[in-house]
């Protein structure tokens, strides 16, 4: 997948890197999140694990031309948002 990132005006780097997530991450998330739903204004909140084993929350926007995106934002996932999303998987079988 080919995916662009927001870049900071400030700092002029991927928004992400602020969250402390790496673009690898992003990808490992969206190549088999466990929850892709709809967003706000055509964005998509994907909900994953990378390889390493963090959960985050990736907000982005499909590209018109297929397996690519504008990623806005990552984050990891940590306390009651995890276990919300760790109960919805469980309730799902997953």
């Amino acid at each position: 997948m080919h995916l662009r990132f927001y870049v900071d005006r400030e700092t002029g780097y991927p928004h992400i890197f602020s969250h402390g997530v790496e673009e690898s991450e992003v990808e490992d998330v969206l190549a088999s999140p466990s929850e892709d739903r709809p967003g706000r204004e055509g964005a998509r909140i994907a909900i994953g694990r990378t390889l390493g084993g963090r959960y985050l929350r990736v907000i982005y926007v499909p590209d018109r031309e297929p397996d690519q995106a504008f990623v806005i934002t990552a984050y990891e996932l940590r306390g009651k948002p995890l276990t919300a999303f760790r109960r919805r998987m469980k309730r799902r079988g997953r």
